[in-house]
């Protein structure tokens, strides 16, 4: 195992090497990135506080959790522990209300909508880098950190986000929301190391939680079930309704659209002479219009709620690397900012599983430029607007 004296150091010129130590509040989850980006801070000299938010969840006669996932009793005490062990203050801010309104209403919102969520872009946009960062420097702290996989830079009085050394835990996805004042005011610790590396430094620092398993679902259902929420929270996001084709004809019933995702083909229960696809959710219809797989294929999208890190977008000309979502391959192509605001996305080739509601993010090679959030319009409507144009339309 890398003896920790061997283990990767903050590459020169990041932001988590400064020379003069400050005051920095770690956003603690009980968990062991959160927890070694503790640790590592305490080690460089930083002035260390730990800080949990309790979050908005489910009573626990639903699925037997007592607490939000991210902030359970034993997430919080697990948490408390190792501040203890690293002999550094520790508080709890209760955002139970914040969360509710923002982030599980704007996860129902969006599936009566017809959309795919990720509410964890919209709480980093709204709770995390937002409220808790205003709580850290309201302690006269001059930086927030996190357990991100992820890297910032200052180049040329502009700081950047990087994705994190692991390709396989890179969170810089779900951190395109981010703005230069945030972007000062982080620092993402773990984001030089991979996530062996993690724990061999949680073992080394003495920190119980090495051997944790990562949490995955989502943190404020109760059993993980997010169809079962939906029923419980909204009345009108199951309902059952049409299966169509794009031209009309209609082949069966859906049991609600949030049952289905886009690119789906199996367990539709209808029958037709070449397997068929879910294409996209018609929320004005109710309506699950499906169609063969090529139908999925799209050289372009809308984006909307676009953040540009850099504070500006890359020329429309500058190639780029696109991800669709969050575990998905890079692909190839080129953006350009509309007069409202949103932005035109071409692909140099067609991809396929865009979804609606989800982030587009936009890359220059290890660079975060920023990204948006795909709007509803279909396939169809934007393989329209390349119609008469060359390959390249935004040259």
């Amino acid at each position: 195992m890398t003896e920790l004296s061997k283990l990767r150091r903050p590459e020169e010129g990041t932001a988590t090497q400064e020379k003069n130590k400050k005051r920095v509040v770690v956003a603690m989850s009980g968990g062991v990135d959160s927890s070694v980006a503790a640790a590592l801070l305490v080690k460089e000299g930083y002035e260390v506080i730990g800080m949990m938010m309790r979050l908005w969840s489910e009573p626990s006669t639903i699925g037997g959790v007592i607490g939000n996932r991210c902030c359970t009793p034993n997430q919080m005490a697990d948490a408390r522990h190792v501040a203890n062990h690293l002999d550094i203050p520790f508080y709890v801010v209760d955002v139970q209300s914040h969360f509710r309104e923002s982030i599980v209403q704007f996860f129902i919102d969006e599936h009566l909508a017809g959309r795919t969520p990720n509410p964890c872009v919209e709480c980093n946009r709204k709770i995390r880098f937002t409220y808790l960062l205003e709580q850290a420097l309201a302690l006269d702290a001059q930086h927030l950190a996190t357990g991100h996989y992820a890297r910032t830079r200052l180049v040329n009085e502009k700081y950047q986000i990087l994705k994190g050394v692991d390709e396989d835990k890179d969170q810089s996805y779900v951190l395109h929301v981010l703005n230069q004042y945030q972007a000062a005011h982080v620092l993402f610790p773990v984001g030089q190391y991979k996530k062996i590396e993690v724990r061999e430094l949680a073992r080394r620092f003495g920190l119980m939680v090495a051997g944790k398993h990562d949490s995955q679902d989502l943190c404020f259902l109760a059993d993980g079930d997010y169809r079962r929420f939906l029923e419980d929270y909204s009345e009108r996001a199951i309902q059952p309704g049409p299966i169509i084709t794009e031209t009309g004809q209609e082949l069966g019933q859906h049991t609600g659209l949030p049952f289905y995702t886009i690119g789906q083909r199996k367990r539709l229960g209808i029958s037709a002479s070449q397997p068929l696809h879910v294409l996209h959710k018609d929320s004005s219809r109710n309506a699950l219009v499906v169609g063969p797989r090529d139908a999925l294929a799209q050289e372009v999208l809308i984006a909307r709620d676009v953040n540009w890190i850099a504070g500006n977008p890359p020329a429309a000309s500058t190639p780029i690397q696109i991800k669709i979502r969050y575990k998905a391959q890079p692909v190839a192509g080129f953006v350009s900012v509309q007069e409202n605001g949103g932005v035109y996305v071409a692909f140099d080739e067609p991809v396929f599983g865009v979804t609606p509601g989800q982030a587009v993010v936009f890359y220059d090679n290890e660079i975060c430029l920023g990204g948006g959030l795909i709007t509803d319009q279909s396939a169809a409507d934007k393989n329209m607007m390349l119609k008469g144009q060359e390959k390249d339309p935004l040259i």
